[in-house]
This record gives structure tokens, sequence and C-alpha cells, in this order.
């Protein structure tokens, strides 16, 4: 069961990069929740419904501890460029396992204006006086990614509908219809009180 889950993660964060000009990000809590009717209070004020897919999948973002920024783990940084350019990253997901490859590349993101993601194997790390620097490798290439001591560092494990209550904190990917309201397959929300970072 822990592989479905985490699979049907992995094909949700595929389809959240692949897609990221035409999906909206909804970062924001929960202000109610009937059935699949999520309502959804947003970072920045605005109130939005999402119906939410009947078979939708719930993941939990919880924290990771920074030794689990190792070689060969595959991780997804969003990031800020830097004028030399390396990266400032602002977050850092590791994948499980079962995620290895999803969305792999570096592209723009919505975290903040001129944010990007890379999605990449880690190919090397080493310390440095703000944190960690990591090589990030992946298929067409590699971006330096520095991770100060201050960001978050999350990871995923299985969650469940129960976790979707008032006040949780969620990341949703959603699909406008042809009518302009929004659907979604997935829901991230952060368990004990976490707020996803990315």
């Amino acid at each position: 069961m822990r592989a479905i889950q985490l699979g049907a993660l992995a094909l949700f964060l595929f389809a959240s990069s692949v897609y990221a000009q035409s999906a909206q990000h909804v970062r924001g809590d929960i202000a109610s929740i009937e059935g699949t009717k999520l309502i959804v209070h947003t970072r920045t004020g605005d109130t939005i419904p999402i119906e939410l897919a009947d078979n939708y999948k719930v993941v939990a973002v919880v924290p990771a501890s920074r030794g689990a920024l190792k070689e060969g783990a595959f991780v997804g940084a969003a990031a800020m460029p830097e004028p030399d350019g390396t990266q400032r990253a602002l977050e850092v997901l590791v994948f499980p396992e079962s995620g290895r490859g999803s969305g792999e590349g570096h592209y723009p993101w919505d975290l903040k204006p001129g944010s990007t993601m890379t999605n990449a194997t880690v190919a090397e790390v080493a310390k440095v006086d703000q944190g960690e620097r990591l090589t990030l490798k992946y298929k067409d290439g590699e971006k330096t990614v520095v991770v100060p001591h201050d960001v978050p560092i999350v990871t995923f494990e299985p969650g469940s509908r129960e976790m979707l209550r008032s006040g949780a904190h969620v990341l949703v990917s959603a699909r406008p219809k042809p009518d302009g309201s929004l659907t979604a397959a997935s829901v991230l929300v952060g368990k004990d009180g976490l707020v996803p970072p990315m």
C-alpha cells in the first residue's frame, strides 16, 4: 500500500512540474472540506474552492534531517538564482526512493517571483559557511545549490484524508476546468502543523 501511495505521489509531482504553466499551485490553510469540496484560504488572502477527484490522494509533508542531503539522493530544490550563477535554496525536498526521477530537470517555479525548481540527483555535497553546497545533476545538465542552515528540508510519507481538516496547511496542484473552476487529484498536507515549504 505504501508503494502504491508513493507511486501516486511521484505521478502527482511529475504532473505538477510538467504542467507548471497551466496548473495553479494553491498554498494556504484549509477553510473547510466537505466530501470532495475543498476550500483553501490562501497565503495571499484569497479563498479558493477546489473540487477533488473522487479517488483523491493525500500525501503528508514531514521534516527530514540535514543528513538526508547526501550523495545519491534525489531531491527537489526550490531556489533563487544568485549573481555568481549558483542557486540559493528556499527549501529542499528529499524524495522517497519511489519518487526518483519525478519532474527531473531545472525550470521556473512559482514559490517566489523569479524562483526556480531543480529536481535532480545529488552528485556532491560540500560543507560551506552558509550550510551545504550541493552539486545537482539531471539529464540535461547540473546546478550548484547552496542550502543555508535555516532552510527547511522535508520529505513525504503516506497521508490520510483525516489529516484534511480546518486549519491544516496544504499545497494543492489544481487544474482549471473550461468553466474556470479548479480540480485536483492530490493534496499535500503538512503533518503536525508543518507548512509545506515548496
